[in-house]
């Protein structure tokens, strides 16, 4: 099964400072069929305006992963942390237990990001942040795990949750081929360009909810910059 939600069906709002389209339920944008995707609870496809950002406000028990796509955000937080995230790289912050967080685009250009929010396995943690560069030619045709909390994906940001966030880039005509185990499901959507997914074609900022798919094969329509979340 493959729901595809384009992205003109989203929900969101245009803020001025913040156009900000949602995958899921989200602040003012309420359905209570796109609540959550198994442990995914959130996908935020945000564009910052220069200068701008989101002032410090609080989190508790969320992994909340950041993947920009443009421009680059900047990051601080009441645990004394501070870093930029450019394009192409992640960030990953652990709210467990609380904690309060800034992000701004201090950039003099517009900043595009999923904002990709994870339920942890279990409540309470300490809070922790971090973030780290994903060379997008590492990426080249296969899927590799930017935030993760599956055993094997040590390469990948940790988190606390069932789930893995991954990342591919394709060229036009390319295949790539991923297993979904049992029980698992995936979320995908392609930040650039378009591809077909088990016959289903997937454009731009589209999302894919795939569940009871064990192999599914993605076929790049033009090149494509993909991120898919794999998760119980």
């Amino acid at each position: 099964m493959i729901d595809l939600r384009p992205f003109d069906t989203l929900g969101g709002a245009d803020h001025g400072w913040l156009n900000a389209r949602h995958h899921f339920s989200f602040s003012g944008y309420q359905d209570p069929a796109r609540m959550n995707w198994g442990a995914l609870r959130v996908w935020n496809d945000d564009v910052i305006q220069p200068k701008t950002g989101f002032p410090p406000h609080p989190h508790q028990d969320m992994e909340i992963i950041t993947y920009v796509l443009e421009g680059a955000i900047s990051h601080q937080d009441s645990l004394g942390n501070q870093g930029r995230t450019a394009a192409g790289d992640v960030q990953v912050m652990s709210a467990g237990s609380g904690i309060r967080h800034a992000e701004y685009n201090l950039e003099a250009e517009v900043t595009r990001l999923f904002q990709i929010w994870i339920l942890p396995t279990q409540s309470g943690d300490a809070p922790s942040w971090g973030a780290r560069p994903f060379p997008k030619g590492d990426r080249a045709g296969r899927f590799v795990p930017l935030a993760s909390g599956v055993p094997g994906d040590e390469e990948a940001l940790p988190i606390r949750a069932p789930g893995r966030v991954l990342g591919a880039t394709l060229c036009a005509g390319e295949t790539l081929d991923y297993d979904l185990a049992p029980g698992r499901r995936a979320y995908l959507v392609p930040a650039r360009g378009s591809v077909e997914v088990n016959g289903v074609t997937v454009g731009t900022r589209d999302g894919a909810a795939i569940a009871d798919e064990p192999h599914l094969r993605i076929t790049a329509l033009e090149d494509a910059e993909l991120v898919m979340v794999d998760t119980a």
